[in-house]
């Protein structure tokens, strides 16, 4: 396949998996952000996924989600804001997550670890159709006027049936 300097997030498939699912926003106790999240796409507590997922592994959160219907799939993204991605995503009008580094300050993203292997601190919001659901306020917000916008981009998931083809 040809190099594209600009490929789709999710390209072929049109279909919506979870665009009518009903998801309320909770808002995060502590640096709860990843158990904060797979709680409002289950419906289920924060406290159910804190000793159950790695923080800094989304396979665990893909499988912890199995249990519900549903998994991670990844979609093909860069350092860029997410600004960059968020027209693109909107208009796919279904769900995701969106994984974003909590500085401004693209130096400090591509510093040297310190002794304990820290680089900086990162967040992960849900958007689904056009509103991100924000475990850090316990809000919804349009999605092109969130605040990530502004932030560089770590990862971003689409939220896919167990079953599906795609996904980790």
């Amino acid at each position: 396949m040809p190099y594209d300097s600009s490929s789709q997030l999710w390209a072929g498939d049109e279909t919506a998996y979870f665009r009518t699912r009903e998801i309320h926003a909770i808002r995060q106790q502590g640096p709860h952000c990843v158990s904060t999240v797979l709680a409002m796409l289950t419906g289920q507590r924060p406290e159910a996924f804190l000793r159950r997922v790695n923080t800094q592994d989304p396979v665990s959160w893909s499988e912890a989600l199995c249990e519900w219907g549903m998994k991670l799939a990844y979609c093909p993204t860069d350092a860029r804001k997410l600004k960059h991605y968020m027209r693109e995503l909107v208009r796919i009008d279904d769900l995701f997550t969106l994984s974003y580094y909590s500085t401004l300050e693209h130096d400090v993203i591509l510093g040297e670890p310190d002794q304990r292997g820290w680089v900086t601190g990162s967040h992960i919001v849900i958007l689904h159709g056009q509103n991100v659901l924000d475990p850090a306020s316990g809000t919804s917000t349009k999605a092109l006027v969130h605040e990530c916008n502004e932030h560089y981009t770590k990862r971003v998931f689409r939220v896919v049936p167990r079953d599906h083809v795609r996904g980790l």
